[in-house]
Formats: structure tokens, sequence, C-alpha cells
């Protein structure tokens, strides 16, 4: 009865940006953390970025600080992901996911994720 749904995903070219957005059906999103994964083809998923659940807080992966912003919307009902300076290792499937918890915790550790979005392709090339 719950649902994470990913949006705003797609092919863009190098150094371009884009806005991921992650919304709840069937529960309260601003109750809990909500992290960024990715995965590109034949690689792990990895962390991207967590927030808080009163969005006090946010942690990112050390490679993607700087470039990539995660937030939430004024009313708390989505959870934003800016991608800026996007380059062609960036081109992954991302994923959005609620923690059990209302705070990030140290690490991405995906135990602790208990709601996973579908997913959503994110594709940079030229």
């Amino acid at each position: 009865q719950y649902r994470l749904v990913e949006s705003g995903g797609g092919l863009v070219p190098p150094g371009d940006s884009l806005m991921l957005s992650c919304a709840g059906t069937g529960f309260q999103l601003q109750r809990y953390a909500i992290g960024w994964f990715r995965q590109a083809p034949g690689k792990e998923r990895e962390g991207v970025a967590c927030i808080s659940a009163d969005g006090t807080s946010t942690k990112y992966k050390d490679s993607r600080k700087g470039r990539f912003t995660i937030s939430r919307d004024t009313a708390g009902s989505r959870v934003n992901l800016q991608l800026n300076s996007l380059n062609t290792e960036d081109t992954a499937v991302y994923f959005c996911a609620a923690r059990s918890f209302t705070i990030c915790g140290p690490v991405f550790s995906e135990a602790a994720y208990n709601l996973w979005g579908q997913g959503i392709q994110v594709t940079v090339d030229s």
C-alpha cells in the first residue's frame, strides 16, 4: 500500500542539469529520511545523497558533493535531487528510498532503507 515514485530523468548532454523528484503515496514522506542511490550498468548500487525527515540535515557521497543537491519542497511532500554539471559517468538508474529512521546515519546502508522506488534512468551523452 506504500509506494515511492521517481520522476524527472531523461537524456541530457554533458554539462547540463536535471532535477529528479521523489514522491510517496500511502504515507507521509516527511516522516522519514529519504536517500537517493544510483546504479550504473555492471556496477554496484551506491548512495548519492540523503536528507533527514525534517530537512535540516543532509549528507552526500564525497565525489558528488558540490554538484548534487538534495532538498525537500516547501510542503514536505517531495524530495528533490538537483544534478548539475553532469558528465557521462553520471549515467545510471537513480532510485529514491525511505529509511526506517528520521536521520540519515553515517553511511549509506541499503538495509536500513525499507521502501524503494522503481528507479528512473538518467543518461548523459553527447
